[in-house]
Parts: structure tokens; C-alpha cells; sequence
């Protein structure tokens, strides 16, 4: 009876491999959904449906964008936990997630998921009043002297922690930080003295970057922007300070590999097409944005212990 039972199970185990074989060669047979946190027409909605209109043909699937707003990325993270792993359902992965991550604020964790590819590196960059000051040096020589005031667009993420960690680190005073509704008004409050600094990304000052009346100073990056050849990191000036608004796409850590290996194949095609290339220029970026599921699996977890680490440092956790 046991010889019987075992190869009863054998076989079952054997039937489910098979199946499970099977569904990864056939996949996709459905509609794919893409969860997000942002509402339509913020950036990690915009980079979702860039990368969509191209991944469509690949994957040669509909796609569809759910959005699931609150909690910092909390709300998509806890939803994505209830589906099912079966990689008909993609999360788009922000710095913002893994700050929600390090604060304890979702369910969810790095072991949940595995990374697929990236879809955008945004360094994150100081930016002044043209004229305000000489050089970088010179900017961060007034800020060991007093503090000055820094405009940013989130408190609690990495606007603030960008701008603390790098005044912390490279021994400045420490600022006080003034927060903004969005991007353009931050900029534009900028030009008119309510604040010294900004810590934007650059397609949110392009324009008045243009114009002369906004001046980037330091990018916060570990190489220099192609954008912004002139403009020093903060690690060249000895500041070990690097933080970007980045995007990119993982599933459940128990997506089958051959059905993982399928979507990463179909969003790398998508993103290195010339219709996302022209959207990454068109927001400053170039083609080092876009990176495969070995590249952006490791920045995810240096993301997160970087984010945990200056949180930690800030005293936001304790």
C-alpha cells in the first residue's frame, strides 16, 4: 500500500511539474497588470506606461496599469502581496518603496520579490539661483559657516534624506528643510528667494534651467549626468552621498523562473526601443537607465539598507 501511495505522489508531483512547465511556455494568455503607487500622470505612472506601450508588442499581451495610492508605496506593496504569483502581475519599485520598506510600513519585504529590470535612474541634484555662488566648493563652504534653507517636494523621503545626509556627511550645518507640493512649484519659489537650495530632479527645473535663472550644483549621483557634464558629484567632493529617484519593475519572489526570464526579456526589448529611448531624453536621462534584473536586483537591496542606514542616521527609526 505505501509502494502504491508513493508512486501515487510521485506521479502527482510529476503531473504538477509538467503543468507548471507547461503554463510557464504559454504564458502570457492574458491580460498583464502593472500595479503602481502613483496616480495618472505622476513620474512612476508616465515611466509605467512608456515602458507599456512597447512591452504590449513584446510580451504581445494587453496591459493594464492598476493604481493603488497611500502610504508612501504601502497600499500597492500590501495589495501586491495578495496576488497570486504567477507573473500576471507586475509591481513598479521606487526609492520611495524602499524608504516604506526601511520605515517598517508595509507587509512587504526584500525577500518577497525578485527584480526584473530598471526602467530609471534619476540622480537626485542640488540646484541654486544662477549667481548665488562661484562653485560647488564655494556652496558648501557657506553651509559649514551657517545654515541655509533647502526646498524639497516629500518629507520623509528621499528629498529630505538627500538633503540632510549630504549636509550631515560633509559636515555642514544642518538646514531647514521647507517642503513643496510638486516639482514646478518648488522651482519657481527657487527663483524667488523662498528658499536657497532645491532638491529636484532635472527634468523638474528643465525649463528654467534653460532660461539662466536656475544653476545645478551638485548631482548626487556616483558619476557625473551626460545632461550636466559640468556639474561635480557629491562624492568627488568627498561627500560619500548618492541618491536617485529610481523606477523599475519586480514580481513575486515565487514567479516561475522560465515566466520571470519571459517578462525581463519583453521589458528590456520595450525600454531599449527608440520610443522609450526618446522619453528617457526627454526627461534628461540617457540609455544607462534601462538595466536588467542583475544590475537592478542588486541596486534594490543597496537601496534599501542605504535608505534604512540614513533613516537610522536621521533618527526617523530608531
Amino acid at each position: 500500500m505505501k509502494i502504491i501511495n508513493a508512486a501515487v505522489a510521485m506521479g502527482a508531483a510529476t503531473g504538477l511539474f509538467f503543468a507548471g512547465a507547461a503554463q510557464a511556455a504559454d504564458y502570457p494568455t492574458k491580460t498583464i497588470e502593472v500595479v503602481t503607487h502613483a496616480g495618472a500622470g505622476g513620474g512612476t505612472d508616465v515611466t509605467t506606461r512608456m515602458m507599456m506601450l512597447r512591452a504590449r508588442r513584446a510580451l504581445q499581451q494587453n496591459m493594464v496599469v492598476v493604481n493603488k495610492r497611500g502610504g508612501g508605496g504601502a497600499a500597492a506593496m500590501d495589495y501586491y502581496l495578495t496576488v497570486p504569483a504567477d507573473g500576471y502581475s507586475i509591481l513598479a519599485f521606487t526609492i520611495g518603496h524602499a524608504a516604506t520598506v526601511a520605515l517598517g510600513k508595509t507587509r512587504m519585504t526584500l525577500d518577497d520579490i525578485r527584480p526584473i529590470a530598471r526602467g530609471t535612474d534619476d540622480p537626485q541634484i542640488l540646484m541654486v539661483r544662477c549667481g548665488a555662488y562661484d562653485s560647488a566648493r564655494a556652496f558648501v563652504d557657506r553651509q559649514k559657516r551657517s545654515a541655509i534653507i533647502y526646498g524639497t517636494t516629500h518629507l520623509g523621503g528621499i528629498d529630505d534624506v538627500s538633503a540632510f545626509m549630504f549636509t550631515k556627511r560633509g559636515q555642514m550645518k544642518t538646514p531647514k528643510i521647507v517642503p513643496f507640493d510638486g516639482g514646478g512649484e518648488l522651482a519657481t519659489q527657487l527663483i524667488a528667494g523662498a528658499v536657497d537650495v532645491a532638491v529636484l530632479n532635472l527634468v523638474e527645473a528643465a525649463s528654467q534651467i534653460e532660461a539662466g535663472d536656475i544653476c545645478p550644483v551638485v548631482v548626487l549621483a556616483d558619476e557625473r549626468m551626460s545632461a550636466l557634464p559640468d556639474v561635480p558629484t557629491a562624492k568627488e567632493m568627498g561627500i560619500d552621498v548618492s541618491f536617485s529617484t529610481v523606477r523599475g519593475f519586480v514580481v513575486h519572489r515565487d514567479t516561475p523562473d522560465e515566466v520571470a526570464a519571459v517578462i525581463e526579456e519583453g521589458l528590456m526589448k520595450s525600454m531599449n526601443h527608440q520610443i522609450y529611448q526618446g522619453y528617457l531624453v526627454s526627461v534628461g536621462l540617457d540609455s544607462t537607465s534601462v538595466a536588467g534584473s542583475d544590475v537592478w536586483g542588486k541596486q534594490l537591496t543597496t537601496m534599501v539598507t542605504d535608505m534604512e542606514a540614513a533613516l537610522k542616521e536621521l533618527g526617523f527609526i530608531q
